[in-house]
């Protein structure tokens, strides 16, 4: 027998630590080669660290939230035989992205999705035995205790039942649908995934979860609740709070101004109507960054980045845009490159392409860095008004607010218009209010004449 050491790999790029986000093993268990032990976090880019060979795991260093020096001891081995342990047992850790893209072009014996199945769901890679262990370990996380409460009947149904059959040896799902399978304690080689080329998401855990399990008692309504759960602020949640934390020392200029998108819409309703099944549906924001694109040249300074510890504002011809995107692990922003060089249907597919690869944990550094302004939108949720963050270090982000139609004068007459407020924010250090209300006035021209969107 022999000690096999993994160290923390070195990720590239300069990064001299990482923050350790979740062990997938524990001391006792018995892992195989290439089984993923843990996942580490550098700025947002999640790595799986695989073991590069079988053996029982001894001692693991830090916990979830840990910041961990490239090289230093991550994990103890008992391995078989008396090979070369101790200092050789670096392997090179796996990008979520790079691991996702190799086990999809890999052939997989997966039950294919159902036609028109909709991805929604983050997707990466991990082995089946991570994925067996895992589940038979049933690990509570802190989140856990904020999920379904039909877990432990649901897990007690299971076990009580004939194992359900084997669907695939290497499924593919997401390190958090991997970990919500764990907490509900879900196998989910046994799962029958809805995602595209058999992906599990997260409604399939839950779905099998709750399979044949009758539904917990209601709650009496005005039964009092004592309960607490106390939740790490760690991984992509701490980069995110450190993020903000810095951009709200900025000195924030907020302009809200209501913009008539009546014209906007019928055009988006007809092009879509014409151009969707060839091209693609439009939304507002194609739209909006084309409009900030013909403003910038006139406001050069909205389209910039400030360095303010060597007092250097730094301004960019090209426009590169950077597009909020919710997802499961957080607050992300992919950035559309050289938005200035695309049509309303390439922002839109860009656009699109984007928020799944951020949403599915495959967003690349380049993908999620770089932007010099940002669009940031909730959709049907935009409310009235909002007041937006900016990106540091980017000067300014334009807020989009619902649409909504309400009675407005027109001519002496009171008629029916669809309006919606952009909410934007600037860093006043840098942008005088005149000049930023001016930007804001010359994108409402834009959107209120569509037409001028394609005159050059």
């Amino acid at each position: 027998m022999s000690v096999h050491v993994i160290k923390v790999p070195d990720i590239g790029e300069g990064i001299a630590e990482v923050e350790l986000a979740e062990w997938l093993v524990q001391p006792g268990d018995t892992v195989a080669a290439d089984q993923v032990l843990a996942e580490v976090m550098t700025d947002k880019a999640t790595v799986e660290v695989p073991s590069p060979v079988d053996g029982k795991v001894i001692e693991t260093q830090g916990k979830p939230g840990d910041k961990l020096a490239v090289g230093s001891e991550l994990v103890r081995l008992e391995t078989a035989g008396d090979g070369a342990a101790a200092d050789g047992g670096e392997r090179r850790a796996t990008s979520v992205s790079a691991a996702t893209r190799a086990q999809t072009a890999a052939p997989q014996a997966t039950v294919p999705a159902a036609a028109g199945a909709k991805t929604t769901a983050p997707a990466a890679t991990a082995t089946a035995a991570a994925a067996s262990a895992a589940s038979a370990r049933a690990v509570v996380t802190p989140a856990a205790s904020a999920r379904a409460s039909t877990a432990p009947t649901a897990a007690a149904a299971r076990a009580a039942a004939p194992p359900p059959p084997i669907l695939s040896e290497k499924p593919l799902a997401s390190p958090s649908v991997r970990r919500h399978a764990r907490e509900l304690g879900v196998d989910l080689r046994t799962v029958r995934g809805s995602g595209e080329g058999g992906r599990v998401l997260h409604e399939d855990v839950v779905r099998d979860a709750a399979g044949g399990v009758a539904k917990p008692a209601i709650v009496q309504r005005y039964a009092e609740r004592d309960g607490q759960h106390a939740i790490p602020v760690i991984g992509m949640r701490r980069q995110i709070a450190q993020h903000m934390q810095a951009s709200l020392r900025i000195p924030h200029f907020t302009y809200v101004e209501e913009v008539d998108v009546t014209e906007l819409e019928e055009l988006r309703a007809k092009l879509n109507e014409r151009f969707a099944a060839t091209r693609g549906r439009l939304t507002v924001l194609p739209f909006l960054m084309r409009a900030i694109v013909l403003a910038v040249p006139a406001f050069p300074q909205m389209n910039a980045r400030f360095d303010d510890e060597k007092g250097i504002v730094t301004r960019f011809e090209g426009v590169h845009l950077g597009i909020a995107t919710q997802t499961n692990a957080g607050l992300m922003v992919p950035v559309v490159r050289h938005a200035e060089a695309r049509d309303l249907w390439g922002c839109a597919s860009e656009v699109g392409r984007l928020a799944e690869a951020a949403r599915a944990g495959k967003a690349t550094r380049d993908e999620l860095s770089g932007s010099t302004i940002t669009i940031t939108s909730l959709g049907p949720l935009g409310g009235i008004v909002t007041t937006p963050v900016i990106n540091a270090p980017e000067v300014a982000i334009i807020g989009v607010n619902r649409i909504v139609e309400r009675p407005m004068m027109r001519a002496g007459a009171v008629v029916p218009r669809r309006l919606m407020n952009l909410s934007s924010s600037f860093d006043h250090r840098v942008i005088d209010g005149q000049h930023a209300a001016e930007f804001v006035q010359a994108l409402r021209g834009y959107l209120e004449c569509a037409a001028l969107l394609f005159v050059e």
